[in-house]
């Protein structure tokens, strides 16, 4: 098997970063480039509680610009090409376009260890991925310090 693209989608959240790092490491064994992509929802439909404040798009893509040029530091990704992408849309459509699109060989994506019935009120994006992708997408499951948030303000992401 010949494994030369992988995409990473992120949600920029602690399970999110261990995707990323598995990711980092299959990516120098096979010598194959990364593509991370993060998918803007829309925030009225994404966070019901905001109803009454919407962001601006470009607010949202600049976070999104933010927060992928400082998920992965020059100095973490040592000999990977690292490509990074935002897009609007819901998160399963466009992570199966853009695979497909980009000739990605491996999704790795982190999942969020939801009881089961968080699970049934609010689906999994991994799961609907794993059912649907054209390629074969690796899971990652949640660290015990999986659950914090990234913060694109701050230069590294703690280890």
């Amino acid at each position: 098997m010949k494994i030369s693209r992988i995409l990473v989608p992120t949600d920029f959240s602690g399970p999110s970063r261990d995707a990323t790092d598995y990711a980092l490491g299959l990516a120098r064994a096979f010598d194959a480039s990364i593509s991370l992509l993060h998918v803007i929802e829309d925030p009225i439909v994404a966070i019901p509680a905001l109803v009454g404040y919407a962001p601006e798009p470009r607010e949202l893509e600049d976070f999104s610009e933010t927060a992928l040029a400082n998920w992965v530091m020059p100095e973490d990704a040592q000999g990977v090409a690292i490509d990074r992408h935002w897009e609007h849309g819901h998160p399963v459509p466009r992570i199966l376009s853009f695979a497909t699109q980009h000739g990605c060989d491996l999704i790795v994506m982190g999942t969020h260890g939801r009881s089961l019935v968080a699970h049934a009120l609010i689906g999994s994006v991994a799961e609907r991925v794993v059912r649907k992708a054209s390629c074969p997408v690796l899971t990652v499951r949640p660290t015990t310090a999986a659950e914090r948030v990234f913060d694109p303000s701050v230069s590294a992401v703690e280890g």
